[in-house]
């Protein structure tokens, strides 16, 4: 850490926020964390019910613990995005991806 005080307060919070949990859907490619929690809200409209969408990404193996990785975004608006889930690789639209809650571990590129 650095002597100046303000700079290693400063470098703490951008260190917290990296680490904070925040929607996959908000994720960049190279990316990595563990999964929170799964809760089939997206905050936008879905063609299915929420309790339908968690079922279907616990299903994909999104549940809470798995390691997930970021491997790849759509070149039109970075949608859709692949993601590695534990040893499995899935794509999925960013607005479904906002129902997965990760706890980054801050090595975003």
């Amino acid at each position: 850490m650095s002597d100046d005080p303000a700079m290693a307060s400063t470098l703490r919070a951008v260190i917290a926020e990296a680490n904070a949990e925040r929607p996959l859907g908000g994720a960049v490619k190279g990316e990595r964390g563990v999964i929170a929690r799964v809760s089939g809200l997206t905050g936008a409209a879905e063609a299915f019910s929420p309790e339908e969408l968690e079922r279907r990404l616990l299903e994909m193996g999104f549940v809470e613990g798995a390691l997930i990785e970021i491997l790849h975004e759509g070149l039109f608006g970075g949608d859709p995005i692949a993601v590695r889930v534990d040893e499995t690789r899935v794509a999925l639209r960013r607005r479904e991806a906002n129902a997965v809650i990760v706890k980054f571990d801050g090595t975003a590129p």
